[in-house]
C-alpha cells in the first residue's frame, strides 16, 4: 500500500523519526520522555515491518523504550 509513493513502512519509519526530532526539542523532561518514548515504540513497530525484520533497531529502541517508560513510572 503505497500513498504519495511512500509505502505504509516507510511512513511508520517517518513518523518514527519525528517524533524522535521533536522530543529533542522538549525542554521538560516528562514530556520528552513521553515524546521520545512514542517515537520508539514506533520504530519498534517499523523494525519489525522491515524484511528482514531490524533486529537492532528493535532490540536499541526497545531499550530506550523502557528506560523511559521505568523513570516516567517512577514518578
Amino acid at each position: 500500500m503505497d500513498f504519495l509513493g511512500v509505502s505504509f513502512t516507510e511512513w511508520v519509519g517517518y513518523a518514527a523519526m519525528a517524533m524522535l526530532l521533536l522530543s529533542f526539542t522538549m525542554k521538560a523532561v516528562t514530556k520528552l520522555r513521553i515524546v521520545n518514548s512514542i517515537g520508539c515504540l514506533l520504530f519498534v513497530i517499523y523494525g519489525f515491518m522491515l524484511d528482514p525484520i531490524a533486529k537492532p533497531i528493535i532490540i536499541t529502541n526497545g531499550a530506550i523504550l523502557c528506560v523511559n517508560l521505568y523513570y516516567l513510572l517512577k514518578k
